[in-house]
This record gives C-alpha cells, structure tokens and sequence, in this order.
C-alpha cells in the first residue's frame, strides 16, 4: 500500500504561481508511474500531467502545456507540479496519483493509490 501526501496548494492570483508537492509515507516512489488530476466544482476529475517511472518521460493536457511542470526526485519519494501562469479555471482540488505499471498514462483507471488532494484557487 502507498499512502500519497499532497501540499502546497493554496490561493493566489491569476498569473501567479504555486508548485505542489507529492510525498509517499515510509518508501520510495521510484517503482511507480506519477500523475496529477484535478476535480473543480461540479465536474468530473480529469488528467494534468504524467511521469514515467525514471523521470524521462513525460506528458500534459493541452490545457496545461506550457504552463505547468511535473517532475520527481525519487532519492526524496516525491514528485512536484510546478504551476505558472495560473489562471482562474486552474482552481480545482488536485490529486497526485500512482501507477504500479511501467508506462505514462493521462487515465486515471489506470493509477492504483491517489492521495487526498489538496485545494488551488485562482483568483481574477
């Protein structure tokens, strides 16, 4: 079992920044597939970003791209969304996720532990 810790969420202004942070509790998240998802209010959760297991792959909705970076430091079993440019439809809880399989993946069928998340809140 992996027991998945977000932070770093909080409230900022549009055009702001926030990087989140994924921790595992008590192992390291070398053997695991990352990614971020998001809920907003009233609609369904959907995906961020992804990273494979070695940290050299990775990929983003389009909704993102350019703007946000997802990155992991396995030596410290965490795994980081670094946000840019935020905008008022950023503003969801999100979810890091992770994936006992070998590839990258913008599902979240495919992910086996999710943390709680944690809240963004973009102001305009």
């Amino acid at each position: 079992q992996v027991q998945l810790v977000e932070s770093g969420g909080g409230l900022v202004q549009a055009g702001g920044s926030l990087r989140l942070s994924c921790a595992a509790s008590g192992r390291t998240l070398s053997s695991y597939a990352m990614g971020w998802f998001r809920q907003a209010p009233g609609k369904e959760r959907e995906f961020v970003a992804a990273i494979s297991r070695n940290g050299a792959s990775t990929y983003y909705a389009d909704s993102v791209k350019g703007r946000f970076t997802i990155s992991r430091d396995n030596a410290q079993t965490t795994v980081y969304l670094q946000m840019n440019s935020l905008k008022p439809e950023d503003t969801a809880v999100y979810y890091c996720a992770a994936s006992v399989r070998s590839g990258i993946y913008n599902l979240d069928w495919k992910y086996n532990y999710w943390g709680q998340g944690t809240q963004v809140t973009v102001s305009s």
